[in-house]
């Protein structure tokens, strides 16, 4: 079993002495002609920094944003809008650095006054933070004391600042967020010894890009849940008529793995039993209730049926932990959204421990105005997803306890 991480609170903080902290934030919001249009990521980060500036650190911080060249500064991947909202937030003054790799950053940092923080130029401006160097990371950890990670979302990469620059620190001066905190908490810790009924809902489309985490939860789960366009895939191994649905006819062989690791272990799966079809992949398609599992031809599956939709939601709502990573169908389109938006109520519903995986059923719950009925909405697509799958994340590695 993994060693847990060392946090916040693992710290030995000497506020007297004003110590200088490196803080790695996930501030990667989409930005339009300067405008933030989602500003949780930015939210997120405040209680981290809150509770560094109480404790009279010097703040570093530091992110990515969007995907630069690596060649130098361009415009519209600046982190300049992100330090207007957080100065706005904290009330304080963000001086953004963009020489931080130079020889005068040093007296940046040593002239910084207590209603100041240090918020560095996009990284990923920088080649050398992708590629992991550890000369760069060097200099972006030279002037600081502390590293504090609370960059969830990209712990899965072994980027410089998030794996390189941590290991220039001691490991008791290392420590996780509380963001990244709460995620090891109910990513990991939640399905260390969970309490049985264990259910997990699995979607979106592709069996391919699901198959390590569903081998994973065979061996924890009590009930897998299968929904979305991978969910066709499962049928037609099952000798069900698809029709037009998308299927991974090369991965029938992957289904057959699963099927046979369920049965083993008296996990049970269910399928969709019905569903809402169109005749083509389209938003103005005209919705089809097939009641029956099999889909005529010329159809293809866009979303649950209802039946599918009330015993898939009594499973969820009798269970002690819930895991969901996917939607049930196209939700994106209104016609094809009742299936994800059922099984978003259903955790609403359910009394146990719900966690709701990265990606799009993050954003399905948030869709909904669900997010705040559940017990965890994680902020990391692929981190989670790797995590779950019981993999051990690059920015996670370096800072566990030995």
């Amino acid at each position: 079993m993994a060693n847990k991480i060392q946090t916040l609170n693992d710290l030995s903080f000497f506020p007297e002495q004003q110590p200088v902290v490196f803080l790695r934030l996930d501030l990667n919001v989409p930005i339009k002609k300067g405008t933030i249009s989602d500003e949780t990521r930015i939210v997120a980060a405040l209680p981290t920094i809150k509770w560094l500036l109480d404790k009279k650190a010097k703040i570093i911080a530091c992110s990515h944003l969007g995907r630069p060249k690596g060649v130098g500064y361009e415009e519209e991947f600046s982190l300049a809008p992100v330090g207007v909202r957080l100065a706005e937030m904290l009330n304080l003054e963000v001086v953004l650095a963009q020489d931080y790799i130079e020889d005068g950053f040093g007296k940046i940092v040593y002239d910084l006054k207590p209603n100041q923080i240090i918020l560095l130029e996009n990284l990923r401006f920088h080649k050398e933070e992708q590629a992991g160097n550890t000369d760069f990371a060097q200099k972006l950890a030279k002037h600081a004391e502390f590293y504090v990670n609370d960059a969830f979302g990209t712990c899965h990469r072994a980027d410089a600042s998030m794996f390189a620059v941590p290991e220039c620190f001691p490991l008791e001066k290392r420590a996780a967020g509380f963001l990244v905190a709460k995620e090891m908490q109910f990513l990991e810790e939640a399905f260390r010894a969970p309490k049985a009924p264990v259910t997990a809902i699995f979607g979106g489309s592709k069996v391919s890009d699901k198959i390590d985490i569903l081998r994973k939860f065979t061996n924890i789960a009590n009930n897998m849940i299968i929904g979305g366009a991978m969910a066709y895939t499962f049928l037609k191994y099952l000798g069900k008529n698809v029709g037009k649905s998308r299927v991974e006819e090369d991965k029938l062989n992957l289904v057959e793995e699963i099927f046979k690791a369920a049965e083993k272990r008296n996990v049970k799966i269910y399928l969709p039993e019905d569903h809402i079809c169109g005749d083509e992949f389209s938003e103005t398609t005209t919705p089809v209730v097939v009641q029956t599992a099999d889909i005529p031809e010329g159809y293809m599956g866009l979303d649950i049926g209802e039946k599918s939709a009330v015993t898939f939601s009594k499973i969820i709502e009798s269970s002690n932990v819930v895991v969901w990573n996917g939607p049930m169908g196209v939700f994106e389109f209104e016609s094809f959204a009742k299936g994800t938006k059922s099984v978003a109520q259903a955790l609403a519903h359910c009394n146990g421990t719900t966690i709701v995986g990265g990606g799009d059923s993050a954003a399905a719950i948030v869709k909904f105005k669900l997010q705040d009925k559940v017990t965890h909405v994680s902020t990391g697509g692929g981190a989670s997803m790797e995590l779950l799958e019981g993999k051990e994340l690059p920015g996670i590695k370096v800072l566990r306890k030995k």
